[in-house]
């Protein structure tokens, strides 16, 4: 790990926040569960959005109504794990950067959030013309998957972040 990085690390670490969070009984564990929570919340939504664009549902709800109802809540369940998450690693920022799994679960958490720019700023500018066709376009499809397929992974990098 580079100097600087380390350093900058040590410094989050050694911060009153780092320092709450290691030394106020019950705190990690409670920030632990908000951030488990967070999860639940931000994934839970995404995932039935994207089994929508994979075509699941798509006799009941259209995507756009979908997307107003779902992806709000999942803000919510972001905003809830980043506050938790950062918290969490201020207590021991430079031992969980040094994990083997801090990597993966960096990278898939910037693939996820690229997916989520490409896929908003691309194919979904134009649902009207698509929200009422019998299959959704294979580019929403494909981000559908990607989406799946790494926040599975950011939580399974996010387990092993303890044990590797």
């Amino acid at each position: 790990m580079p100097e600087w990085l380390e350093s900058l690390l040590r410094s989050l670490q050694d911060s009153p926040l780092g320092d709450a969070v290691r030394s106020t009984p019950f705190m990690y564990a409670t920030l632990e569960s908000l951030h488990i929570l967070g999860i639940a919340v931000l994934v839970g939504p995404a995932f039935a959005f994207d089994l929508r664009l994979l075509g699941v549902g798509r006799r009941l709800v259209s995507v756009p109504q979908a997307a107003r109802y779902l992806l709000p809540v999942s803000h919510v369940g972001l905003a809830i794990a980043v506050v938790t998450g950062i918290s969490l690693f201020s207590a021991q920022a430079v031992g969980v950067a040094g994990s083997g799994a801090a990597p993966w679960k960096l990278g898939l958490l910037l693939v996820a959030g690229l997916n989520v720019l490409a896929f908003h700023r691309g194919i979904y500018r134009r649902v009207d013309e698509w929200a009422d066709a019998d299959a959704t376009p294979a580019a929403a499809r494909v981000s559908a998957v990607v989406s799946m397929t790494t926040w599975t992974g950011v939580i399974f990098a996010g387990r092993f972040l303890a044990y590797v």
